[in-house]
């Protein structure tokens, strides 16, 4: 995990500009919450950090208002996701880019892994091109991503230590990673097989041993929605493998994993995970640690056995 942290701190030092000339009320803008939260563990007792997407909001389905454009435009710094999870804020990005905003998108440097990778079962027919953007998956790609914001800081700000926070959250991302790897030791390897509402468990299922055997949307957005075939197909597939859990989304209504289970029409519950956004305050799930500790003992209780 620290190869990647060096690797990432080594490419934006390279490429990092002169530090601003004023180093005071630095302004950092990120995309979603759970961005948000990640910057502003290294960066919310210094700097104002502003964020988009409050809980509950789909990036893929997120467009910004005027007043969100014109913080990306005049913020110090934008942290955003990239790889299209943000498919709504694309042009809205790339125009701040070209205008001169620091814009630092995350998953590119977080050695992305392609959607249908060699973690997909064989009998998921979606063809999903590119790279998936859900690294934040994986607390370790995470970890490297919070190396690459406190080295885009300390461009702007030389004068404010950035590492002592940074480093002091990825102590604590290294111990998530070991809580999540204790919750789910449990699981036998006959179980670890994901059915997801759509594909944004790829980076977790990679890392921690886990097979994700179909998505119910199709591709790697949540925008899309199957065929009634394609979900008889899908419960078919859930009745022969023997798998007992669904996994729907916060982000996005249980409704097609519901009907999915009904298809099923056999021992097979329906349970929520946090993929593309915190949960509410008081939630258990309203910061990126407690997100991803609810969701391996979601899985862990589902799948346990």
């Amino acid at each position: 995990m620290r190869r990647l942290a060096v690797a990432l701190l080594a490419v934006l030092s390279a490429c990092a500009g002169a530090a601003g000339d004023d180093a005071d009320g630095v302004t950092v803008v990120a995309t979603t919450s759970i961005l948000g939260d990640v910057v502003s563990q290294v960066a919310g007792r210094t700097a104002e950090v502003v964020v988009l997407m409050e809980p509950g909001v789909d990036p893929h389905d997120f467009s910004p208002s005027a007043r969100q454009v014109a913080a990306i435009e005049s913020a110090d710094l934008v942290v955003a996701n990239g790889l299209r999870l943000e498919e709504g804020l694309a042009g809205t990005l790339a125009a701040a880019a070209e205008d001169g905003t620091r814009v630092l998108e995350l998953a590119p440097l977080a050695d992305p892994i392609p959607f249908g990778g060699s973690h997909h079962h064989e009998h998921d027919g979606h063809d999903h091109e590119g790279d998936d953007p859900h690294f934040y998956m994986d607390p370790t790609r995470v970890a490297g991503a919070v190396e690459a914001i406190a080295t885009e800081l300390a461009a702007i700000d030389p004068a404010t230590d950035w590492e002592s926070p940074a480093g002091a959250y990825i102590d604590e991302l290294e111990r998530l990673d070991r809580e999540i790897e204790e919750l789910l030791q449990p699981i036998p390897e006959e179980r670890r097989k994901l059915v997801t509402n759509h594909d944004a468990l790829g980076y977790f299922a990679d890392r921690y041993g886990f097979e994700v055997v179909a998505t119910i949307v199709p591709g790697g957005s949540t925008l899309g929605e199957p065929s009634a075939a394609e979900l008889s197909a899908l419960a078919a597939l859930i009745r022969r493998e023997g798998i007992p859990a669904i996994f729907a989304e916060t982000t996005a209504p249980a409704a097609l994993a519901d009907a999915l289970a009904r298809e099923v029409g056999e021992e097979v519950r329906v349970y929520t995970l946090y993929t593309g956004s915190l949960g509410a305050p008081g939630s258990g799930a309203d910061t990126y640690v407690g997100m991803m500790r609810h969701n391996a003992r979601t899985i862990a209780e589902a799948l346990g056995g």
